[in-house]
Order: structure tokens, then sequence, then C-alpha cells
């Protein structure tokens, strides 16, 4: 038998936080790992690596998903936004300066992935898609703590600042839940 690569390489493009970028990766390469080593956007955290903790989330066309559960090869043409594609430190996006009005962290290492989902959970909800918590579906969905928690349920903060990143999101949106 010859020997045979036991993996191959593609060229993959998307557009990462408004910029056109090119990667020649190992098909195996997760989309976290692409960002991170690759693109060197570090503000994305790695934390438990299999898709439970949400420290990775990033918005993939709009959408919330965890990057260490997918591949990079799966997103050629795709839009991709991480928490550095959202604002700079004197120009915050919205949902930023409510995390620090609020105090919505403490470490700091899931803030971005709390960010990242906070910004999707309200175009979801704008959008009209429903949740688990969902009560009517014949009725727009609406702000609620409970569809807050229930959607922000797949990102862990260990240190608990749950109640404060409640009151970001209840911010940014202009509604007291």
């Amino acid at each position: 038998m010859k020997d045979r690569a036991l993996h191959s390489t593609t060229e993959v493009s998307f557009e990462v936080n408004g910029k056109a970028e090119s990667l020649t990766l190992d098909n195996r390469t997760t989309l976290l790992d692409a960002l991170r080593e690759h693109l060197h956007l570090t503000g994305t955290k790695k934390g438990c690596d299999h898709g439970q903790c949400g420290a990775c989330t990033v918005m993939v066309n709009g959408r919330r998903i965890n990057a260490c559960l997918t591949l990079a090869v799966m997103h050629e043409g795709d839009e991709i936004t991480t928490i550095e594609g959202l604002g700079e430190p004197d120009n915050l996006h919205p949902m930023q300066a409510a995390f620090i009005k609020h105090d919505g962290f403490q470490c700091g290492y899931c803030t971005p992935g709390q960010i990242c989902s906070a910004i999707a959970v309200l175009e979801e909800i704008k959008a009209n898609i429903p949740s688990h918590v969902t009560g009517d579906l014949t009725k727009p969905a609406t702000l609620s703590p409970s569809e807050v928690r229930e959607r922000m349920s797949g990102n862990l903060c260990r240190c608990g600042a749950y109640s404060n990143i409640l009151e970001a999101i209840e911010d940014v949106a202009g509604v007291s839940a």
C-alpha cells in the first residue's frame, strides 16, 4: 500500500469582521482555531472545547454559533463577526457599553461570547424566532427575563454575573423585562 496523507487541506475564504480572509487550512481545523491561531483574533475564547460553555460564540451570517463545534471549511463565503468586529475602545457597540455600565462581567473570560450571544438574542426576538419558553407561538416573541435566560442558557459565566448580563441586554433592548 502506498502511504497516503492522513489529512488534506482546503482553501477557504470568508469575511471576518468586514475583511475578506483566505486561508489554507487542515480540513479538521475548527472555526475557533482558524480565528484564534490563524487570524490571531483571540477575543473569542476556547473554554470547554465541547460546545457546552459558549465562550467561543461568534456570529455567522448574523446567527450565533459555537465556533468550537464547526469546521472552518464549512464557512466558505460566510460573514463572521467576532468580538473584535463589534466596536473599538473609543467607539463601543451598545452591548459592550451596556456590559460595562451594568458590570455584566467579572473575570471577563466569557464576556466576548456573552456579548455576541446577547446581540444575536435581541435579533432572534426581533425576527420573531421562538424559544423553548415562548408561551404562545401565534403571537410575536417578546423580551422577558425567562426568554433571555433561556436564549442565553448556552453561555455560562463561572463568576455568576447573570443578573447584570440580563440588565445589560434589557438596557440595549430599551425595555425593563
